[in-house]
């Protein structure tokens, strides 16, 4: 016959068992009625995450506004807010009418982010939209301020994390991706320590970097430096690849997983691209293809310049493509598939 304590310890242990039933039914029924679980692919977007499902067609690389100015003079003074959210409403909800659903804003800090602003067009349009931490080392480094060239890599990726974890300009809006940018040529020693803490942010957040890269030189230096810190290529994208003229690079590129986006199509010829995009479909690597306009409010310029549409994918874009063979599956890899795969937030580390 059990004791006292015994029989005291198995009501105990009952209750345990019986609780840990309900907890798991309360989880089986959130994930039923369509809650997000922790092992649900997922984009972190300005309104917080989204399922990875529901990206749908996705602009994997825009800018709402941009100023080129220098984090030195750089100020939400030199822009009107409310006149660049006039100015680019329309053109957003154009883009959503095309049915696009997903836009990816690449305007690192000191270019004029403007995290409220932007989380303000997605509630207006509709449209779920990310936004970048990281640090612009383009144009002679003008864009980055003081403390990156004194700040150790680690130091540097504590801040990506801190807004990760905490969000952008004290607003609470959390980034979506990592974003770097660089000329020509080789990558310089500061250069080498901003992908560092690029990547040392990846594996301590699983926001993918998309790196502004002008040249297959630069670009494969910085998979080369992702490799040696644990970072799998595929959680970079080589931003601009078709200013690289040599498209071997695209496919060495694509094969060792990374994603290459052709994406100044506000400006570029669109048989540029049909050409580009055929070149990687003749190597069976379309799903490694991202699509883009790097369209932007430009500060500074008369209405926000020249460099605004979010359609002229839609418009001539995907048409030229159709009109050379594509089929709509093809299409859809490219504009849903391959960036729900790009911008889900996961860890992608190299096995050791």
């Amino acid at each position: 016959m059990p004791n006292k304590i015994q029989r005291k310890h198995r009501i105990r242990l009952k209750k345990i068992i019986l609780a840990a039933f309900i907890i798991a039914g309360f989880i089986s029924i959130a994930g039923l009625s369509g809650q997000k679980t922790q092992s649900s692919p997922f984009i972190m977007t300005v309104n917080g995450p989204v399922d990875a499902e529901n990206m749908g067609i996705t602009l994997s690389h825009e800018h709402i506004v941009a100023d080129l100015i220098g984090a030195d003079k750089v100020s939400k003074d030199r822009y009107d807010p409310d006149e660049v959210y006039n100015v680019v409403f329309p053109l957003l909800k154009k883009a959503k009418e095309f049915g696009c659903q997903t836009l990816v804003e690449c305007t690192p800090p000191y270019m004029a982010r403007d995290p409220e602003l932007v989380k303000r067009l997605s509630a207006t349009t509709g449209l779920h939209i990310l936004m970048s931490t990281g640090y612009s080392a383009m144009l002679g480094n003008r864009y980055l301020p003081p403390y990156v060239f004194s700040e150790s890599a680690d130091q540097l990726a504590k801040r990506l994390v801190d807004e990760w974890n905490e969000g952008m300009d004290n607003t609470g809006i959390k980034p979506g991706i990592i974003k770097t940018t660089f000329d020509f040529g080789n990558l310089t020693d500061l250069h080498r320590k901003i992908v560092q803490a690029a990547a040392r942010a990846h594996l301590r957040t699983g926001l993918t970097i998309a790196s502004h890269t002008m040249g297959a030189v630069s670009a494969f230096e910085q998979m080369d430096i992702l490799k040696k810190e644990g970072v799998d290529p595929s959680a970079f994208i080589w931003v601009h690849t078709q200013v690289e003229k040599d498209t071997k690079t695209h496919i060495d590129a694509a094969k060792l997983g990374a994603w290459v986006s052709y994406d100044v199509l506000s400006r570029d010829k669109v048989e540029d691209y049909v050409a580009l995009i055929a070149h990687m479909k003749s190597a069976n690597l379309l799903d490694h293809v991202l699509l883009s306009h790097d369209s932007l409010y430009w500060v500074g310029k008369p209405g926000g310049g020249d460099r605004l549409t979010y359609t002229r994918l839609f418009e001539e874009l995907v048409p030229a493509l159709k009109e050379s063979g594509f089929s709509d599956d093809e299409i859809e890899q490219m504009l849903v598939s391959n960036p729900k795969n790009t911008f889900s937030v996961r860890v992608r580390s190299l096995q050791k």
